[in-house]
């Protein structure tokens, strides 16, 4: 989905979030590198799984 500002966005989500029982948190933000402006917000269920490892990039 696409909103017009992030807050928006996140409303959304802890308001659905809050009627279907479960919380959420954010797993990972994407950046412009040039100005850092936030792009992509990752909001997932608060249960959802983590990364055993770190990501090793070029490996």
């Amino acid at each position: 989905m696409k909103f017009d500002t992030l807050q928006q966005g996140i409303a959304f989500y802890e308001n659905n979030a809050k009627i279907f029982g479960f919380e959420t948190r954010f797993s990972s933000t994407k950046k412009r590198k040039s100005d850092g402006k936030i792009l992509v917000k990752y909001c997932v269920c608060s249960k959802d799984g983590f990364r055993e490892t770190p990501r090793l990039h070029g490996v």
